[in-house]
């Protein structure tokens, strides 16, 4: 018996191995949590802006109120014009500070823009580990912009 036709792996081991290792990652890859990113943190504050400012525009050129849905427990942002949800992942710390009338009315979880531009205002806060946006609603001028804070300051 040759002693140096012995050592080392064969073909089939080899392939056989990957083979364990393909399935075991096919497995627990979709169970490993997927954390949201600083980059992503903040796309998600500038999308909802962006929506937000799309209901307003609507508002004034309807010159008819529109009411933007701000379902914090539910983590959704849903437009009342295109009827877009945006969905905030679980591991972003999602806050909604809005009005609970407007107008003499319950707000009812919405911020509504008017024709005239204005608003009855709020402040959505996005937060994940160190990093932190609110996107603020002016109920005077209606205008919305998105402020990073930091997190510590939460």
């Amino acid at each position: 018996m040759n002693r140096a036709s012995e050592r080392g792996f064969t073909l089939l081991e080899m392939v056989c191995v990957m083979a364990i290792v393909a399935m075991l990652a096919a497995v627990l890859l979709p169970l490993a949590p997927l954390h949201t990113s600083r980059p992503r943190l903040q796309a998600y504050a500038l999308e909802a802006a962006s929506l937000l400012k799309a209901d307003r525009n609507a508002a004034i050129r309807r010159q008819s109120d529109v009411a933007t849905l701000v379902d914090a427990p539910s983590r959704a942002i849903r437009s009342a014009v295109t009827g877009e949800t945006l969905r905030i992942p679980g591991d972003v710390r999602f806050d909604a500070l809005l009005p609970q009338t407007c107008r003499q009315r319950a707000a009812l979880s919405t911020i509504r823009f008017f024709a005239d531009g204005m608003s009855c205002g709020g402040t959505i806060a996005l937060t994940r580990l160190d990093a932190s946006y609110e996107i603020r609603v002016n109920w005077l001028t209606g205008r919305i912009e998105v402020v990073p804070r930091s997190a510590a300051a939460n």
